[in-house]
């Protein structure tokens, strides 16, 4: 996939509205600052900024990532971009109150470190939310990557975010009706986590 062609494209590829999941659990996440990993053209970052959060987008499309501060400006709203490949963007240890992952389809070797270290990432009570599609998605045709590996599991993410307690972890069937990049009914996996706090 190559995003930035994909972002030249007109108009916005996810749509400009926050994926439904985060915004039915936005509450939950503590105010502070805000990573959101493979963030794109910036609908997701953009509401949170626009809740009270510090947000940074991160994302290796310099085109999506343009998008996203244009977005930004217009929701007048402020948001920090970092253009980076996830295989190789650090993140610090305890550095954020919450983290998101929303459709952050990477191949195992680059999520399942990414995963490991977006949990060291949280400060104590930091909460961690995801929603991608599942194993699955392939019978559906309606959006996500056409590879097993980088489409994921319940069982694979509760060992891949060892650390979190998971308030909120399934697998659902619900209709994403997000731009015209995702349409239609679909099988996905959601995670609301929250970083324990050590005694």
């Amino acid at each position: 996939m190559d995003w930035n062609e994909r972002y030249s494209e007109p108009g916005f590829a996810y749509g400009t509205a926050p994926n439904e999941f985060l915004a039915s659990v936005v509450d939950r996440i503590p105010k502070g600052k805000i990573l959101s990993l493979a963030e794109g053209e910036g609908r997701n970052a953009v509401y949170l900024a626009s809740r009270g959060y510090e947000v940074t987008g991160v994302d290796g499309s310099a085109v999506g990532l343009s998008k996203a501060r244009e977005l930004a400006i217009q929701r007048n709203v402020t948001l920090a971009t970092i253009h980076a490949d996830l295989g190789e963007f650090v993140i610090g240890p305890e550095e954020w109150d919450g983290i998101i992952a929303i459709y952050c389809h990477l191949p195992s070797a680059i999520r399942i470190p990414l995963h490991q270290a977006a949990v060291r990432g949280l400060r104590p009570g930091g909460v961690f939310v995801l929603e991608a599609f599942s194993k699955e998605q392939l019978a559906y045709g309606t959006g996500g990557p056409q590879s097993l590996d980088m489409l994921m599991s319940l069982d694979e993410l509760k060992r891949e975010l060892a650390g979190l307690e998971l308030v909120h972890a399934v697998q659902v069937e619900r209709d994403v009706l997000e731009g015209r990049g995702h349409t239609g009914l679909a099988s996905v996996v959601q995670i609301l986590g929250v970083k324990v706090c050590e005694l």
